[in-house]
């Protein structure tokens, strides 16, 4: 069975990081988008996609992928993908769409693209373990 989790690892009013791990194919595409769509829907129209876990990703994938970028762009924001593994640059360059996307090597670098008042903090601080 393949699964995919999205997880938001910080967030700022206008940006989002989300972890994308797993598998983003054509069972889990429906759920990849209502979760990346619920969270542009809160006024996160420049997200990041931190793939470092992303172990696969096919045509539907990369479909569900480009449809979120059209929507942040018409948002006035931006898709931002990070750390993406040597799969996901095949598939990009296989598809001849890798200059469709604005791609970094960490999500450090992907968020220093955002402008300065929509960029949350990075890295997260660690939560306070004696709390």
């Amino acid at each position: 069975m393949r699964s995919l989790a999205v997880t938001a690892i910080v967030q700022a009013e206008e940006c989002a990081v989300l972890r994308v791990s797993g598998e983003l194919d054509l069972r889990t595409e429906q759920d990849f988008l209502a979760e990346a769509r619920s969270v542009v829907s809160a006024g996160h129209r420049f997200l990041v996609l931190d793939l470092t876990a992303l172990r696969f990703c096919d045509s539907r994938g990369l479909s569900c992928l480009l449809a979120l970028e059209w929507l942040c762009r018409r948002l006035e924001g931006r898709l931002l993908l990070a750390s993406l593994g040597v799969r996901m640059l095949r598939l990009l360059i296989g598809t001849q769409s890798l200059n469709v996307f604005s791609c970094y090597p960490t999500v450090g670098h992907a968020l220093a693209a955002v402008p300065d008042g929509s960029r949350p903090t990075w890295p997260p601080a660690a939560e306070d373990p004696s709390v």
